[in-house]
């Protein structure tokens, strides 16, 4: 189990990158239309364009690492959520479309706006659509998918969706803070306090709903100590809340994505609790859906090769880029 053990290490690790770091601009997709100037919204988009498709490496990294250490749950993962996956990438490439030529457009600069912001949108949801579907299981049978093409529709799964919008939101949102100033950093203080708000119900939400739904889960929450091991996590997430009301009424600049990290953080730790130590909940475990030995450790020595390289490309150009974006700033 040592190496398996590893290996989910590397995906939940990459996959918590991908949602932090794509997710802040996602999230400025998400809060375009409460800035409808368009100096605002090109000092915004100026704000990600440097660095924001070099976010998207950690989920090529996640997609590669779980095809090559977990072969079973990439081949089930992608026969169940074929259809969200596939609007997800076409939103992200009408985002990414929208992000090049928005910055020279002139008269479909609307055009573009709106697709920068469907496309942010209708990606953070089905990614959540994902999730939700995911965490109350998959369908199987004799090591395949037997659900429908639509299994994934779900009232849970339309939830948690709505959660990861909110989620993306407010990392969008904390991001501005730190990277403006003036009028519009004053704005987007007044946002992150609401966003903050609307994601605290949804944690509390699925937070609720996930174990009364799902008697699986309810079981290894309450019968087997899993809850002791969780309470610490409600009162870390309210003790977070309470800095970050506090950090936008004295108006800080970095300490609301701190915060919001945290927030994050807190989540995705309360949910790989949760699943532990399966790696399809109530299905598969990890060592059931483990790739051979031989396999994980050939897999995992390139991984030790890349995942260096891919920290440090990446925080170089965050430290190249750093410091607030000026008005009358071009990226492009």
């Amino acid at each position: 189990m040592g190496v398996t053990i590893v290996w989910a290490a590397i995906i939940a690790f990459g996959l918590f990158m991908y949602v932090l770091l794509d997710g802040f601009d996602l999230g400025i997709g998400l809060i375009f239309p409460f800035f409808p100037r368009e100096e605002e919204r090109d000092m915004m988009m100026h704000a990600v364009a440097p660095v924001w498709d070099g976010n998207e490496t950690w989920l090529v990294l996640g997609g590669a690492a779980l095809y090559g250490a977990f072969p079973v749950v990439y081949a089930v993962a992608l026969s169940a959520f074929y259809l969200p996956i596939v609007f997800m990438l076409i939103c992200l490439i009408f985002r990414g479309v929208s992000f090049e030529i928005r910055g020279k457009a002139t008269r479909t600069k609307n055009v573009w706006n709106l697709a920068f912001i469907l496309g942010s949108a209708g990606a953070a949801f089905f990614q959540g659509v994902i999730l939700g579907a995911y965490l109350h299981g998959i369908p199987m049978s004799g090591g395949s998918f037997s659900g429908d093409a639509f299994f994934w529709l779900q009232p849970f799964s339309l939830v948690t969706g709505l959660g990861l919008m909110a989620t993306y939101a407010l990392l969008g949102a904390t991001y501005l803070v730190a990277k403006t100033e003036g009028d519009l950093q004053r704005r987007l203080h007044k946002l992150v306090w609401p966003l903050t708000l609307v994601l605290l119900v949804f944690i509390a939400v699925v937070s609720i709903w996930t174990p009364a739904t799902d008697s699986t889960i309810a079981t290894r929450w309450f019968d087997s100590g899993l809850m002791s091991r969780l309470i610490p996590i409600p009162f870390l997430v309210a003790i977070a809340a309470v800095l970050m009301y506090r950090s936008i009424k004295r108006r800080l600049n970095v300490a609301p994505f701190v915060i919001a990290v945290a927030l994050v953080l807190l989540g995705y730790i309360g949910l790989l609790t949760s699943i532990w130590p399966y790696a399809i909940p109530n299905t598969l475990t990890l060592s059931d859906a483990a790739a051979p030995r031989a396999s994980q450790v050939f897999v995992l020595v390139g991984a030790v090769i890349i995942l260096p390289i891919i920290i440090t490309y990446t925080t170089a150009g965050y430290w190249v880029f750093r410091g607030k974006v000026e008005r009358g700033a071009q990226y492009h």
